[in-house]
């Protein structure tokens, strides 16, 4: 049997005001007046965090809109553009929530990798190691962070490039910056990385690695959302580490049932990945009732609406399309289902499921 070799991120920096280290960090892998880009998640324009972020010379701010989550448009565009202003660039550094991270690991490694970034949605499909790339996030949850995937929707799948070429090359970990999240947000961010650990602690794939993680992570969680009565600083501390927790977690394993099939509605109806998860969490069940159970608490301690009713009024060519996007998720069913996935999961039943959203 042949054992996964696992690309990790290579440094990481942890701890309350760390952002403030991010000039010397870049110090040694700026190339001489070829500009750092910093991708910023549109949430911080006219914010105080920009007035921290150390530009030198020739770089660059760009306000990433994030309303959607990435496309493989938007990536080739911003990966042309700086090219074409550049020539060459020492860097990308994505700082913000998962929709952020993901862009700037794609566009790091469209700078030198030819065609679209739809060329490259799969596994191990990434030829060419990309230019430096760091992440900061201002969310968390996502595990966008630590993860060996930048999540895109393309011309005709929403699918990661995955590969070995894809972590940051450093990451810096600052609660701090996490502290000014809507609670809304905070919520749906914190259930994706909840999420993430029913999938990969109750998966097939579940081995020792990422057990180890996923438990460590939804201890972290259910001290969050469960435990405590307000939130405090703590609770950014430990939010953060459950997400770096929890992307680890899943990277030695996999997610299931609630990512695979809400990758169907972002697909389709632009659905932001934590809501979507869940939108989808919500009517599952049938695949993790304890895990349910206690997500439909969370969700009505903290006061959350999930919305409802989304896939009402759709055609049946849209359902199609949601179920083509999803039963293409096949290490995701894998992971939930077992190897005869295909047998339990059919068309029909994946069709009743996205009925009830």
């Amino acid at each position: 049997m042949a054992f996964r070799n696992f690309k990790m991120v290579s440094y990481v920096v942890y701890g309350r005001g760390s952002f403030n280290q991010l000039d010397e960090i870049l110090a040694p892998q700026r190339k001489g007046d070829a500009p750092m880009v910093f991708l910023v998640d549109h949430f911080f324009e006219g914010k105080p965090l920009i007035a921290r972020i150390p530009v030198r010379g020739k770089d660059k701010v760009i306000f990433a809109d994030t309303t959607y989550e990435p496309k493989t448009t938007q990536v080739d565009a911003l990966a042309k553009s700086l090219k074409e202003e550049f020539g060459s660039i020492s860097g990308v550094i994505g700082i913000g929530g998962g929709s952020t991270l993901d862009l700037a690991k794609a566009v790091a490694l469209m700078i030198t990798n030819p065609g679209s970034s739809a060329d490259y949605q799969g596994w191990d499909l990434v030829q060419e190691a990309g230019v430096y790339k760091a992440g900061i996030p201002t969310l968390s949850g996502t595990g966008a962070e630590v993860s060996r995937t930048t999540v895109l929707t393309g011309p005709t799948r929403k699918l990661g490039m995955n590969s070995d070429f894809t972590p940051f090359d450093q990451i810096v970990l600052d609660p701090e910056l996490t502290k000014d999240a809507p609670a809304n947000q905070r919520f749906y961010t914190g259930m994706d990385c909840y999420i993430h650990c029913i999938e990969s602690l109750e998966g097939t794939f579940l081995n020792e690695f990422s057990k180890s993680y996923g438990e460590k992570a939804l201890q972290l969680c259910q001290k969050v959302f469960v435990e405590k009565t307000e939130w405090d600083e703590e609770s950014d501390d430990q939010l953060m580490m459950a997400s770096y927790a929890g992307g680890m977690s899943i990277a030695y394993s996999q997610v299931g049932v609630a990512h695979a099939v809400s990758y169907g509605l972002s697909y389709l109806l632009g659905t932001k990945h934590g809501i979507g998860n869940c939108i989808v969490m919500y009517h599952l069940e049938d695949y993790y009732p304890a895990g349910v159970r206690e997500f439909k608490y969370m969700v009505e301690k903290n006061k959350i609406e999930i919305p409802q009713g989304i896939c009402k009024g759709l055609t049946e060519d849209q359902f199609e399309t949601m179920i083509n996007v999803s039963i293409g998720m096949k290490p995701l069913w894998e992971n939930a289902l077992g190897r005869d996935w295909e047998k339990i999961m059919t068309r029909e039943k994946l069709r009743a499921l996205y009925n009830k959203l």
